[in-house]
């Protein structure tokens, strides 16, 4: 990975997007967990007699993750070795929009402004609608307030995930190992719940998700600090907040990069959310200095905007210190 081409898919990443017309490769990596994670099932059960019998659903879960994650590895560095050697510029172009793929500056600006403005026109139960697409919480009988919640709580989180994590992987071993860890999080995304049906299979895919974004989120929290300097909004609280509340999640990381923007804004995060029919309550994070609204979210998108620049260029420099 050179700082030329970071620089071309980062760009491209804020121009494009996601445009749905483009078969993304998450998606195909999702469809072919669901076909695994359905083989895997079916067979357990299977469990007395053959290869199953030295199998449970945990031991299932980690052939499952190598499963997916070895051959995205490899088939990605397959297809931008193989697009080199036919022709470098071919090969050059073919890197920067796989790049591109593992970033969501873009398409996490638009998702979550589909929200905000189904609510700007007075339709919640639309707003409430393509929520839906972007959390994991039940959304059908979330207020206002609960929406801009959800959706500072998604931005932030997914400022790590989708943003700071793949810079940092493209950075450090390129689109093949940026690309492994989006199939690692969507892994996580499908089947790491601690409901019956995926504690057990889904445990090694969310353990490994911790792991890989351990780095990432305590960058990202970091970095939305800075962001906050540079945009005058409350970086003293955002530390603050951070270092205070930023455990408070069950996730080991997702906490850091709420924590750091709650404290930014002065709102407060976490509380009560419903999954799948079960209500779930959390710790809270941040003090509720301000009342949330349309503002915060759009102060959660500047900071999101100006932590992607200050990752962008901190991986570009260092990529061209090292080269």
């Amino acid at each position: 990975m050179t700082p030329s081409t970071f620089f071309g898919a980062y760009i491209v990443d804020l121009i494009i997007g996601d445009p749905r017309w483009v078969p993304h490769p998450v998606i195909i990596i999702g469809k072919f967990v669901g076909f695994l994670e359905g083989k895997i099932l079916t067979n357990l059960p299977l469990r007395k007699g053959g290869m199953w019998g030295l199998l449970d659903e945990k031991k299932g879960g980690i052939i499952l993750w190598f499963a997916v994650v070895i051959p995205v590895y490899f088939i990605t560095w397959g297809i931008i070795e193989g697009c080199s050697f036919i022709n470098l510029w071919f090969g050059a172009i073919i890197t920067v929009l796989l790049a591109s793929m593992t970033l969501a500056t873009r398409s996490l600006y638009d998702e979550s402004k589909i929200v905000i403005n189904a609510l700007n026109n007075g339709n919640i139960v639309e707003a409430r609608k393509k929520l839906s697409m972007i959390v994991g919480r039940d959304t059908e009988n979330l207020d206002e307030q609960q929406i801009y919640r959800a959706v500072i709580e998604t931005v932030s989180e997914n400022l790590s995930d989708g943003i700071v994590a793949p810079m940092f992987y493209l950075a450090l071993g390129g689109v093949p190992l940026a690309m492994t860890y989006k199939a690692v999080n969507t892994l996580d995304s499908m089947v790491g719940y601690k409901n019956q049906k995926y504690r057990d299979i889904g445990a090694f895919s969310a353990k490994m998700d911790d792991i890989l974004n351990w780095i990432p989120a305590r960058l990202t929290g970091l970095i939305i600090v800075i962001a906050s300097v540079i945009l005058r909004f409350n970086w003293k609280d955002s530390w603050k907040i951070m270092r205070r509340d930023g455990r408070n999640h069950s996730s080991p990381n997702s906490g850091i990069p709420e924590a750091a923007m709650a404290g930014s804004l002065g709102i407060q995060l976490g509380g009560e959310n419903r999954y799948f029919g079960e209500i779930v309550r959390k710790p809270t994070i941040g003090d509720r200095i301000n009342v949330m609204g349309r503002g915060d979210v759009k102060k959660t998108w500047a900071v999101m905007f100006a932590s992607s620049i200050l990752m962008a260029a901190a991986c570009m420099i260092t990529l061209w210190v090292i080269q």
